[in-house]
C-alpha cells in the first residue's frame, strides 16, 4: 500500500529534534507505526511492540534488560502496556546528549498519561494523531497557518480542488482509517465489525476493566447516535441499561482511545447563564457512520443525520488542522439559556474565531449576527464566518467569509 504523507510529520520531526522522547498518541489504526517507520527509513532504529506478550512481560519485570535488548533509538509501540519503562526511559536520557532516543506510540489514556507527565516533565513531546483528513487523503498540503483571514482562505484555495459535497461525503462516510482509503463497501464494513470487536473491546478490557461487551457495543451506538448533539448521560445510560455514573466513565474511556472527542462549552464570567454540557463529536466519521448502519454515501448525505454528521466532520478537521499546526488552539461551542449558539469557537493567540457550520452550498448571512455576543463577552473577536459547502471564499462583511470546508 502507498504511503500517505502525514501532516503530523513536520511537527513530529521538530520534536523529535529537540526532546529526548516523542510520543504521538491516538486511536488504534490510524496510521502512528506506519508514520513512525517512514520517518525512520534509513536509520538504524530498533523496533519493539508491546502488544507482543514476550517483549511486553520483559517490559513490566526488567525495564533494563528492556532497553540492553532493545537498544536505543528505538520505536517502542503500545508504550501503555507497560508505564515500568518511564522511569528507565528517564535515566538512560539523563545520561544521554542526544535527542530524539525514542520514539513511542500509545493510547491516551489518563492513568497512563499522568504517570508520562510526571516521570518524564521535560524530556518528553506528546503529540496526537488522528485518521486521515480529506485533505491528507488528496495529497493536499497547506503551508500557511489557519487564521482565518481572507488572506490565509484564498491562499489556501489555490492549493485545493474544488469544494464537492459528494466527495466530502464519501469521506465522511468511509472515514480516515488508512486501511480503508480504498476498500470497497464490503471490506469497510468488514472492517469496522472487526475493529470494535478486536481492538476496541480488547482494549475497553485491558485499559477499562469493562468486561460486558453487549452493554458497551450498545452504549457505543447510543454514542453515535447523539453525535453532534449535547452528552446526555441519562440518554446513554438508558439504551445501554448502565447507571449515569458508569456512562460517564464509559465516555471517558472512549475519550481516552481517541474514538470520541467532547467539545467544551466556552465559559466567560462577563456572561451569565451559559450551558455547561459538552457536545459529542467522533474523531473518525466512518466508525460513527458505521455504528449507525448507514450503508452507503449516498443515504447518509440524503439522510436526516447529514447535518450533523457534516459538523462532526469540520470539527474534526479543525481539530486534526490545531494538532498538527505550529499554533495551539482551544476550541470550545458557544450556548445560552435562550437557545442561541454558535458551533464552534476557536481561541488562539488572545483572540476567538466564531464559526458557524453550514451543510448548504449557499447559505445566508444572518447567522453572523450572532458573533456580536463576543462584544457584550469583552472578548478580542477574530476573523470568522459560515464553513459552509460553497465552492469558493466569499466575503460576508470585514471579519466574516463564506469558508468552503476543505479549506480547514
Amino acid at each position: 500500500m502507498e504511503y500517505i504523507n502525514r501532516s503530523l510529520e513536520r511537527k513530529f520531526t521538530r520534536m523529535s529534534e529537540f526532546f529526548k522522547a516523542v510520543l504521538v498518541t491516538g486511536a488504534r489504526q490510524v496510521g502512528k507505526t506506519t508514520m513512525l517507520k517512514h520517518l525512520s527509513e534509513g536509520q538504524s532504529r530498533t523496533y519493539v511492540t508491546l502488544d507482543n506478550l514476550m517483549a511486553r512481560e520483559l517490559a513490566k519485570t526488567d525495564p533494563v534488560l528492556f532497553f540492553q535488548t532493545y537498544k536505543p533509538p528505538v520505536i517502542i509501540d503500545e508504550v501503555q502496556h507497560a508505564p515500568e519503562l518511564f522511569s528507565q526511559i528517564k535515566i538512560i536520557s539523563d545520561e544521554s546528549e542526544e535527542t530524539g532516543l525514542f520514539w513511542l506510540t500509545g493510547s491516551q489514556q489518563f492513568a497512563m498519561m499522568k504517570n508520562v507527565r510526571e516521570t518524564l516533565a521535560g524530556r518528553i513531546g506528546i503529540l496526537e494523531l488522528y485518521s486521515l483528513s480529506k485533505n491528507e487523503k488528496d495529497g493536499v498540503l497547506f503551508d500557511n497557518e489557519l487564521d482565518f483571514s481572507l488572506d490565509c482562505l484564498l491562499s489556501r484555495q489555490k492549493v485545493v480542488p474544488k469544494n464537492d459535497v459528494v466527495s466530502v461525503f464519501e469521506h465522511i462516510w468511509r472515514g480516515g482509517m488508512p486501511q480503508v482509503f480504498r476498500a470497497d463497501a464490503e471490506q469497510r464494513q468488514e472492517y469496522y465489525d472487526s475493529y470494535v470487536n478486536t481492538y476496541l473491546m480488547r482494549d475497553v478490557a485491558d485499559l477499562g476493566g469493562v468486561t460486558d461487551t453487549l452493554r458497551f457495543g450498545k452504549f457505543l451506538t447510543a454514542c453515535a447516535a447523539l453525535v453532534s448533539e449535547q452528552v446526555n448521560y441519562k440518554n446513554l445510560s438508558d439504551a445501554a441499561d448502565i447507571s449515569q455514573p458508569t456512562a460517564k466513565a464509559w465516555l471517558r474511556l472512549l475519550e481516552g482511545l481517541g474514538i470520541v472527542y467532547i467539545l467544551q462549552p466556552y465559559s466567560n464570567n462577563a456572561l451569565s447563564r451559559l450551558t455547561k454540557t459538552p457536545k459529542l463529536y467522533f474523531c473518525d466519521t466512518g466508525l460513527c457512520a458505521h455504528l449507525s448502519m448507514w450503508l452507503t454515501p449516498e443515504t447518509l448525505r440524503s439522510g436526516a443525520a447529514s447535518g450533523h454528521y457534516f459538523e462532526n466532520y469540520v470539527v474534526a478537521e479543525l481539530l486534526k488542522n490545531y494538532a498538527y499546526s505550529q499554533t495551539r488552539a482551544n476550541m470550545s461551542y458557544f450556548r445560552d439559556s435562550n437557545s442561541k449558539e454558535i458551533d464552534v469557537f476557536v481561541e488562539e493567540s488572545g483572540l476567538i474565531h466564531p464559526l458557524e457550520i453550514k451543510k448548504s452550498a449557499n447559505p445566508g448571512t444572518r447567522d453572523v449576527k450572532k458573533f456580536e455576543v463576543l462584544d457584550k463577552a469583552a472578548a478580542k473577536r477574530g476573523a470568522g464566518g459560515i464553513v459552509c459547502m460553497c465552492e469558493e471564499v466569499i466575503p460576508i462583511d470585514a471579519q466574516n467569509c463564506f469558508i468552503p470546508c476543505n479549506l480547514l
